[in-house]
């Protein structure tokens, strides 16, 4: 697959068969996770990928009420909805049925090795996921290439010591998010919908105008 069809089409797959991953497929995708760009290569980032089924169901019941409680906030107009109809229930689809996925990965990290070098402006840090984040892109764009869907999810973190307890995370070890893994039940989209270039690129000055946009 051309990189940018992958780029194009990788959409948070929520509705999964239940087929299993092979070994070789997913030490494939893995495999290109590695390669992304770190900052000084320290490589901080490690991956656990949970197939066993217990623990899929651990990493579920951690999940299930957190989800419920941020469906509330909505339902309750105390954090704002404005997504597209529909789109909540596909969201909650996926975490009633988070057990069912064949691979969770949970994305690490060795916190001592990360950077956040915009952590005094006063405002919140972006930066310390720079040597993370690229990684997980790596894979989902991996997967997607061999015909998987993954979703990444960042609302395990909530409950990181729970998680860390369960599968044995040490505790000088981060969890960044969880990217699950499995063959598609749905379709992959001929492309994703995005705001058009000329609404997110500029040339030389904030808001100008980038020829070609």
């Amino acid at each position: 697959m051309d990189v940018y069809d992958a780029i194009r089409t990788t959409n948070a797959c929520r509705y999964y068969t239940g087929k299993d991953v092979s070994d070789d497929l997913l030490v494939k995708v893995l495999d290109a996770a590695r390669w992304a760009p770190r900052g000084s290569n320290k490589q901080p980032v490690t991956f656990l990928a949970v197939r066993d089924q217990a623990k899929r169901q651990g990493l579920h019941d951690i999940y299930q009420p957190l989800w419920d409680g941020i469906m509330e906030k909505y339902a309750s107009g105390a954090i704002g909805a404005g997504f597209k109809p529909g789109f909540l229930e596909h969201v909650d689809y996926f975490a009633k049925h988070l057990n069912e996925v064949p691979v969770m990965i949970v994305v690490c990290a060795a916190v001592n090795q990360l950077t956040a070098v915009d952590a005094d402006l006063g405002r919140l840090s972006v930066t310390g996921g720079s040597s993370i984040y690229p990684a997980v892109q790596n894979l989902m764009l991996a997967a997607r290439t061999e015909g998987l869907g993954t979703t990444l999810t960042t609302i395990l973190c909530l409950a990181e010591p729970a998680v860390k307890k369960l599968l044995d995370i040490p505790d000088d070890i981060a969890t960044a998010a969880v990217i699950t893994l499995g063959w598609p039940a749905k379709p992959f989209p001929k492309k994703l919908h995005r705001k058009a270039l000329a609404e997110v690129a500029y040339l030389d000055t904030y808001g100008a105008t980038l020829p070609g946009a």
